[in-house]
């Protein structure tokens, strides 16, 4: 199986002649044990919940979004009826330049010794107090429109045009997408086990590849039924596919490390050379190798299983291993992120 993979992601750029060193990115190969993958229902769920609410009261006069909206971070979600707020600050500005006026007078007097230094320090001082009345006024004129902390989705609307609100009263609930996670439960047996976890991962429908999944939190409290709440967090940005709410089938590797019967290492480590399957290793002095290599089965993450040929402790190309020859020297760059396609940024 692993073979047939091999040949259909072969390309046919050959051993061509590099004009400059090539990039390359490494990988470790990792052991495996006799492992048991045990197979649970799981589901998608936000990591955060957020209340939102004005930070100021008054009578609420438009909403912008409605419930299942999904919006963005910084979108306009709704608006007070600003009319008082914002005579109020155009009353403070008038005073305020008012006695701004009156503070540059006082200066210029203090300068020709016609008013006292004492008189002087006063004007500024009620200057000084105007200025932040009147930036407390505009404060809560901007606080009368509410946007959107996070990216998300409304999950609930909870008042109407024309209500009137109270500061810090909860007028959407939205869901924070931005970090997503995977909760399920699982019986006794298994968390008595739970020292013996090597990994996580899951699948889900419309996703092709199996997403890695790292331990949050292990209840140790079982609930009536008897079992145990498991979070587990992406270790990426998982698939835009994915949802709150949705099902998805959660693996956990259970296994003993000390048991060691081959490794596990990315399809697309591996090449044909003839009717060998092979690998590049990663010399000290940055040149590459090519390592024969016995292959296994797939795993069920879809990983390649090495029975011979790799120690454990070698750096391995995982990319571009089909243009690289004997001894070639290349430079290691870091792997892009799911965010950062090809590196770029």
């Amino acid at each position: 199986m692993v073979a047939a993979a091999l040949l259909l992601c072969a390309c046919s750029g050959g051993d061509r002649e590099a004009a400059r060193e090539r990039s390359v990115c490494l990988t470790r190969p990792e052991a495996l044990s006799e492992e048991t993958v045990k197979l649970y229902s799981g589901i998608v769920k936000e990591a955060h919940e957020i209340s939102l609410g004005f930070k100021t009261a008054g009578q609420i006069a438009r909403i912008h979004v409605a419930e299942g909206d999904r919006v963005r971070r910084g979108q306009l979600l709704a608006e007070l009826d600003d009319a008082d707020y914002r005579l109020g600050v155009e009353a403070l500005q008038v005073q305020y330049d008012q006695v701004r006026d009156e503070v540059k007078r006082t200066e210029r007097l203090l300068e020709q010794k016609s008013v006292s230094p004492n008189d002087y320090e006063k004007a500024s001082a009620g200057l000084k107090q105007l200025e932040v009345q009147l930036q407390a006024n505009k404060n809560k004129l901007n606080y009368t429109k509410l946007y959107a902390p996070a990216d998300g989705y409304i999950q609930a609307v909870n008042f109407s045009p024309a209500e009137m609100v109270d500061a810090g009263t909860a007028v959407f609930t939205l869901m924070d997408v931005s970090q997503m996670e995977v909760t399920l439960d699982i019986p006794g047996s298994l968390y008595r086990q739970r020292g013996e976890f090597v990994r996580f991962f899951c699948r889900a429908s419309g996703v092709d590849e199996a997403m890695p999944l790292t331990l949050s939190s292990l209840t140790p409290k079982a609930d009536g039924n008897q079992l145990y709440r498991l979070q587990l967090a992406f270790e990426q940005r998982p698939d835009r596919k994915l949802t709150a709410g949705q099902n998805v089938e959660v693996g956990i590797v259970v296994g003993d490390t000390a048991s060691a019967r081959g490794f596990a290492v990315p399809l697309q480590c591996l090449f044909q050379a003839g009717d060998s399957s092979c690998v590049w290793v990663f010399n000290p002095d940055s040149t590459v190798t090519r390592r024969q290599v016995e292959l296994g089965d797939v795993d069920p993450e879809g990983r390649a299983v090495v029975l011979g040929g790799l120690t454990g402790d070698e750096q391995i190309v995982r990319a571009g291993v089909h243009v690289l020859q004997e001894g070639e020297k290349v430079r290691v760059i870091d792997a892009p992120s799911s965010t950062n396609v090809g590196g770029l940024l």
